[in-house]
């Protein structure tokens, strides 16, 4: 069960969405406005919000901002707007996700679990080594042989996941529910592309693994390497 935390104007959505998480076994809190929200949020400390872009007093985006600004609780973007300028600024202000309206039960439940295991990792993890290979996912910075590896946001995240859980074959799916916060199909060769770019940047091919060890129809896994 987590404290969640909803920020969202109109009454009826509002009580929903409420009544939806709640059945699921969530605490669930809410604000109707973005000022009170943001307030509601300090004082009451929630595992994670979600917060509507369309509110009365400010706008999401400007809420977004001040969230980031006093705490680092992850938020899930909850919004009619499907525009990609706004799902981009969103993101790029801080947001942990982002979700259209109308949304099924189902699909925000998962995105509020992956989101919280991804936030765990960071909370809890510390330094993680494998081989050479060295990963601060606080600073989000990594290292080969104590060079520093110049990684994208996404490449990051995905070493960032399969390092967290060396020895263990990941799948593509759960890849795209965890990096890129697919939870259905598709978007396989996005993975595959990011995949060989980081191969790359560790200095091996798919053809010649070091570290990255995929296994067809089954997943990807990183190990030190074999002596």
């Amino acid at each position: 069960m987590a404290h969640l935390h909803v920020i969202e104007d109109d009454p009826a959505i509002r009580a929903s969405v409420i009544r939806a998480l709640s059945e699921l076994g969530h605490a669930v809190t809410s604000s109707p406005s973005g000022m009170s929200g943001i307030q509601d949020a300090l004082d009451g400390e929630p595992d994670l919000i979600l917060l509507d872009l369309g509110l009365p007093d400010l706008d999401g985006h400007s809420v977004l901002s001040m969230l980031r600004a006093v705490g680092s609780t992850p938020v899930i973007v909850v919004t009619a707007r499907d525009d990609d300028p706004s799902m981009v600024r969103a993101l790029d202000a801080g947001a942990d996700d982002y979700i259209v309206k109308p949304f099924s039960t189902e699909l925000l439940d998962a995105r509020i679990r992956a989101v919280l295991r991804r936030a765990q990792l960071t909370t809890e993890s510390s330094t993680i080594t494998v081989g050479e290979l060295v990963i601060d996912p606080s600073t989000r910075q990594a290292t080969m042989r104590g060079e520093a590896l110049d990684l994208t946001r996404r490449e990051f995240d995905l070493l960032h996941l399969l390092a967290s859980r060396p020895g263990e074959v990941i799948t593509k799916r759960e890849i795209l529910a965890e990096v890129w916060r697919q939870v259905y199909g598709g978007g396989e060769r996005t993975v595959d592309v990011h995949l060989s770019w980081l191969r790359r940047k560790l200095g091996e091919t798919a053809s010649a693994p070091v570290y990255l060890h995929s296994y067809r129809g089954v997943g990807i896994k990183l190990a030190p390497p074999s002596d």
